[in-house]
């Protein structure tokens, strides 16, 4: 101990090296661990070092089932219509719809009016290609 002031030991494991501009080892690409080497699968799956021929192998293979022979296989699912026309949805794409002041300014109004400028060229992405025009008559 000096007058007045306290000497502490420095341990050299947890001293930072932020101060002398020596970089941890974690921050450097001297140390190499797993992430680093990365992964490549075998080239050929492990059974077919057992013997089994492609050919065995497919002979074991199932054909998926139909859930009833009247279906037309597009788009059923069990738990739904699941056909690709719902009758929930409009026959007719709606087109972009475009504030009155055409998105340009604030929004003060506190109820939103839109109009239809039509499709932009087809190049919808999928949530405006979602919208449909419904007939509100039909429900």
């Amino acid at each position: 101990m000096t007058a007045g002031r306290t000497v502490t030991p420095v341990d050299n494991d947890t001293q930072d090296n932020a101060d002398t501009g020596i970089l941890d080892p974690e921050d450097t690409l001297d140390d190499r661990n797993a992430y680093d080497e990365g992964y490549s699968p075998p080239e050929k799956a492990p059974i077919l070092d057992e013997g089994v021929s492609f050919g065995d192998r497919l002979a074991r293979e199932e054909p998926d089932v139909s859930y009833d022979a009247d279906d037309d296989d597009l788009g059923d699912a069990r738990d739904t219509d699941g056909e690709l026309i719902d009758d929930e949805v409009g026959d007719f794409r709606a087109g972009r719809l475009v504030a009155q002041d055409e998105g340009f300014g604030a929004d003060t109004d506190a109820e939103l009016y839109a109009s239809d400028v039509g499709i932009d060229g087809g190049a919808a992405s999928a949530e405006e290609a979602a919208v449909h025009l419904v007939d509100p008559r039909e429900y």
